[in-house]
């Protein structure tokens, strides 16, 4: 995984090989974008927050959307830099990390 602390766009070469390392993720204009599903929407509302921490810990504010009830959809990019880059990767691992059940 290549460095949080660049804030640089990702090359095509380069967010491919992230990909490569985030299952499930996938690249929507210029935004990674997920959706996880959770036991129910006590357990969602608990994924949301945990997301919200860890992005407020690195100032990077993703769009987290809970619907369905227990469906969490994240959409990362770096508003700044107007695209995807390796801060965006960096939080899509660590979220990716969070227990959902």
């Amino acid at each position: 995984m290549i460095a949080m602390t660049s804030r640089d766009l990702l090359t095509p070469t380069e967010l491919e090989a992230s990909l490569a390392e985030l299952p499930d993720w996938a690249v929507d204009g210029d935004e990674l974008v997920k959706t996880y599903v959770t036991k129910n929407f006590a357990q969602a509302a608990l994924f949301f927050n945990a997301i919200g921490l860890f992005a407020e810990a690195m100032d990077h504010h993703p769009d987290v959307l809970v619907h369905g009830y227990k469906r969490v959809t994240v959409r990362l990019t770096t508003h700044d830099r107007g695209g995807i880059t390796a801060f965006d990767t960096q939080l899509a691992a660590q979220i990716d990390a969070l227990p959902r059940k």
